[in-house]
């Protein structure tokens, strides 16, 4: 297949699939290339879609027949996790539901779905398909080749969206190998329920559901997060944690998730379910500073190849498809104008640079800093165990004033920091780099 076209898309994820229906919607020929079987063969994800970002390319899509949404999110927790406990902050709203707000997932139907609307829009799907390196003419990107005989594609730019191993992100020098500690390790489990314990045990009705993401001890005093999303008739549990920490520490992701499978709060939910897949995926978190260039001479770079995950929301997806739509509207510009250098892309960066990508990843810019500064057992194990053993001894009824429980709870916390000053020092921080 040596024919030119207006632009190759690599990768079949949210990214890509995104800016090859934008651009195919535009008339220009695309070409979608995923090396899985299907989109979302190989990709994992938590498993929460976001209406707003995607009706801006599919309006009304979940009232599709098929669409591929499992169930309309009303409630989310958030949990601190003890040894046995947990301290919990919910929040639950009738006003989720008109219009929602997210759903839970899968992105193996997710992508297959999204995808196939890039590809009734005109992009042509080349799937089970390697890109092996781009191909250049000078400094200019001018194509890719791939794993097939005669597999050269050619076209005025190459949209990279292979995702956080991305091989062509590596191949051009666009970034390095991922250090250990801006990547973490998301395990993950697919369990069987019936749809009814699930709506008893989680308190929903017909198609709501319930999100629950979590931090503590769960993670064995590693610096990550865990969750747990409600489908149809599945549960999603899962749990990512920084490589570095999971490398100091040695231990296997499996055994991590095994763990969790133990906690008393977690058991109970998942009492009586089957394990129907098991997966394991690398999530970029180096946040901002992990940004690599992200346009140049015939090629743009996007979603989780340009590092472009809000780790401290969880977002990912809707990042992705933002950053598919900037790009797919700077190369149907840059073509009107007949013009795909590097000057002219340049306008996908101003894009991004623009939006509520490059303001969220600044703002938390600082977290990555703190979790390099501080001891992960300290925020991850300690703390939480404090404040579970604090909330623990005020709600005790056992004689003991209430004004002694409340001195205790503050005893156990200073403790747990180490001294007031190292409290106060901490929370300095916390602020500091949640405010850019």
């Amino acid at each position: 297949m040596n024919e030119k076209f207006d632009a190759v898309v690599v990768g079949g994820g949210p990214a890509g699939a995104t800016a090859a229906l934008l651009m195919a919607r535009a008339g220009l020929s695309v070409v979608l290339l995923e090396r899985g079987e299907f989109p979302g063969a190989k990709n994992l994800f938590g498993g929460v879609l976001y209406r707003k970002q995607i009706e801006q390319y599919v309006p009304d899509f979940w009232k599709e027949r098929n669409a591929p949404v499992e169930r309309q999110i009303v409630e989310q927790r958030l949990w601190m996790m003890g040894k046995e406990s947990l301290v919990s902050f919910s929040h639950r709203n009738e006003a989720y539901k008109e219009p929602p707000n997210c759903f839970t997932g899968l992105r193996v139907k997710f992508d297959q779905w999204y995808a196939n609307k890039a590809v009734e829009a005109g992009a042509i799907p080349v799937f089970e398909t390697v890109a092996l390196e781009v191909i250049k003419e000078g400094d200019r990107v001018v194509g890719v080749r791939t794993d097939r005989d005669d597999g050269d594609l050619y076209a005025d730019v190459v949209v990279i969206a292979d995702g956080v191993n991305s091989l062509l992100g590596k191949q051009m020098g666009i970034h390095r190998e991922w250090r250990p500690d801006e990547v973490s390790l998301a395990v993950k489990e697919v369990i069987q329920l019936p749809k009814e314990k699930i709506e008893d045990r989680f308190n929903v009705e017909g198609d709501e559901g319930v999100t629950i993401e979590f931090m503590g001890e769960t993670s064995l005093g590693m610096a990550g997060m865990g969750f747990l999303y409600t489908n149809q008739d599945t549960l999603s549990l899962g749990i990512g944690v920084m490589v570095n920490h999971l490398r100091d520490k040695r231990i296997k992701p499996y055994e991590l998730l095994n763990s969790l499978k133990q906690h008393p709060m977690i058991r109970k939910l998942i009492q009586g379910g089957e394990t129907k897949e098991y997966s394991g995926h690398l999530i970029p978190e180096g946040g901002f500073d992990s940004i690599p260039p992200l346009s140049g001479n015939g090629w743009v770079v996007c979603g989780d190849a340009a590092q472009l995950v809000n780790f401290v929301h969880r977002e990912g997806t809707n990042l992705a498809m933002a950053s598919g739509q900037f790009a797919a509207e700077a190369i149907i510009e840059a073509k009107l104008k007949g013009d795909t250098s590097a000057a002219a892309l340049k306008l996908y960066d101003e894009k991004v640079q623009g939006s509520f990508i490059h303001k969220d990843l600044k703002k938390y810019r600082g977290m990555h800093a703190m979790l390099k500064e501080i001891n992960p057992e300290l925020l991850f194990s300690k703390l939480p165990h404090a404040a579970n053993e604090a909330a623990y001894q005020f709600f005790l009824v056992d004689g003991v004033p209430k004004a002694e429980k409340q001195k205790t709870a503050v005893r156990l916390i200073k403790e747990a920091a180490g001294g007031s000053m190292n409290l106060l020092k901490l929370g300095y921080k916390g602020w500091r780099s949640m405010n850019g």
